[in-house]
């Protein structure tokens, strides 16, 4: 069953049960925050919350894309070192 929730101010449709991360990377987005060494962009790496590379905030709380399941309405946000 399709569902929606917003990454960034964007409407982002994803199919229930699926990561955060997946949903995102199916929806063409990629760049998920910047590096604070060297402002480069960062995104899903590992895909099982060990490298860090994909953390976003998810409804204000820090939390790794790659671990959460979507749920309808939920708000993302770039990660913590996009600011």
């Amino acid at each position: 069953m399709p569902i929606s929730f917003w990454f960034d101010g964007q409407e982002i449709r994803a199919a229930e049960g699926e990561s955060v991360a997946v949903s995102l990377r199916r929806n063409n987005i990629l760049n998920l925050g910047r590096s604070p060494v060297d402002d480069a962009a960062r995104g899903v790496f590992c895909m099982m919350g060990v490298c860090q590379e994909c953390v976003v905030r998810i409804d204000g709380k820090t939390a790794n894309a790659c671990r959460q399941i979507v749920r309808q309405g939920m708000r993302v946000e770039t990660g913590l070192n996009e600011q």
